[in-house]
């Protein structure tokens, strides 16, 4: 799967160009606005199910614990 790398310099300006030309100089800001939550939405996201799991392990170890001094 080497065939798909991250895209140079010249790749990125085409993109960049292309989505010029299908959206028009009027609509860029709106969709970088809308690209912007997305990502922020999508990074929230992550950091939530991330930060469950920790809560998780913190609350599990908590009660092997709490066991361990219930059985001294």
């Amino acid at each position: 799967m080497a065939a798909f790398g991250v895209p140079g310099g010249w790749e990125i300006f085409a993109i960049l160009a292309v989505v010029l030309l299908l959206f028009g100089p009027s609509q860029l800001p709106k969709l970088a606005k809308t690209f912007g939550k997305s990502a922020k939405a999508l990074r929230d996201g992550m950091n939530d199910v991330t930060g469950d799991d920790e809560d998780e392990k913190t609350t599990d170890s908590a009660k092997a614990a709490k066991s361990e001094d219930d059985d001294a």
